[in-house]
């Protein structure tokens, strides 16, 4: 085989890889150029680097690699036990219709408005809702795992219900549930992300994000810059969302005190005949600042025979005062 017949096969080699040579042609011309290409490559079988001027034999340009696709960690999954729920007096979302869940659909209203930015005037992070009472006992824990379900319930929102009473979580015991990472480790580790902690439920539209792995620093963690970066993020990422903070007793630690400074909305709640009035007092300015306060009275008597069975009622401004049901 000669050197022009060994280029001509290399020719239709280097074709079939994709390198980029005029095709061969019915014409004179793209005959030509065929023979003077296979002529190059058999010059450089002899070692003759020199082509001639009017033959150009390049390879196409490799496809860009495109870059790794971005890896999310997906929300590990829980079954709640919604018939043990509903037997310890909590909401269930496909329980019948109750005194208790019509209670919460009164409660959670206003609150609803203010966070969607439909209440009487726009507040910043209306949607982060703090949950929280003057003293232990109340049923802050109760109420706001009430006011979470409810919420869930609704036909236009989602609801993060998070566990940031950090020096004594109990969320996740109420809901049956074993203690894990959450809060403080996203705040402690920088390779933590929320989605590592997140937990998605059989409640369509609950999520729960728990206090985490305890610290002896939680206070000044709640107050460091990532907290405030986390609750923005929270707070911007999805419009229809709004996150229910259960957090510690006003008047026992400072953990409280210091959330609530970046809260749009702080519900207190009062034990009907129980929580003294100088307490309220006190819990109420622990929180001044908030843009939002309301008052959730439980444990309340009977007002009525209605059928209902508790009494509610609004306060002036933005001061609320319900009777609700018996609560932990």
């Amino acid at each position: 085989m000669s050197l022009i017949e060994q280029a001509a096969k290399r020719l239709e080699q280097l074709r079939k890889a994709g390198v980029e040579i005029p095709p061969a042609a019915g014409d004179a011309e793209s005959r030509n150029v065929d023979r003077r290409a296979a002529e190059t490559i058999a010059a450089d079988y002899r070692g003759e680097t020199a082509p001639p001027a009017d033959v150009i034999v390049k390879a196409k340009p490799s496809a860009p690699v495109p870059p790794p696709p971005l890896s999310f960690s997906a929300s590990r999954r829980v079954e709640l036990d919604l018939n043990a729920l509903s037997a310890a007096g909590l909401i269930s979302p496909d329980a019948p219709r109750s005194q208790l869940a019509d209670q919460y659909r009164v409660i959670k209203r206003p609150l609803i408005a203010n966070a969607m930015g439909k209440g009487a005037a726009p507040i910043k992070r209306g949607n982060l809702i703090m949950v929280t009472s003057a003293l232990p006992g109340e049923g802050k824990s109760y109420s706001a795992i009430n006011l979470a379900m409810s919420i869930a319930m609704e036909m236009d929102n989602t609801v993060m219900l998070v566990d940031a009473d950090v020096p004594k979580p109990s969320v996740l015991k109420m809901l049956g549930m074993q203690p894990t990472r959450g809060l403080l480790d996203v705040l402690t580790e920088p390779s933590v992300e929320m989605a590592d902690v997140l937990i998605r439920t059989n409640v369509e539209k609950l999520s729960i994000l728990p206090s985490g792995t305890q610290h002896p620093r939680a206070t000044e963690l709640l107050a460091s810059e990532a907290m405030v970066s986390l609750l923005d993020e929270m707070a911007s990422r999805y419009p229809d969302r709004i996150i229910i903070f259960d957090s510690p007793p006003l008047l026992m630690t400072t953990e409280s005190r210091v959330l609530a400074t970046h809260m749009g909305q702080v519900v207190v709640v009062v034990r009907a005949e129980s929580t003294v009035r100088s307490d309220v007092k006190h819990a109420l300015a622990a929180i001044e600042s908030c843009p939002v306060k309301l008052m959730l009275l439980n444990q309340a008597r009977a007002s009525t025979q209605d059928g209902y069975g508790y009494g509610y009622g609004y306060g002036y401004g933005y001061g609320y005062g319900y009777g609700g049901p018996d609560g932990a």
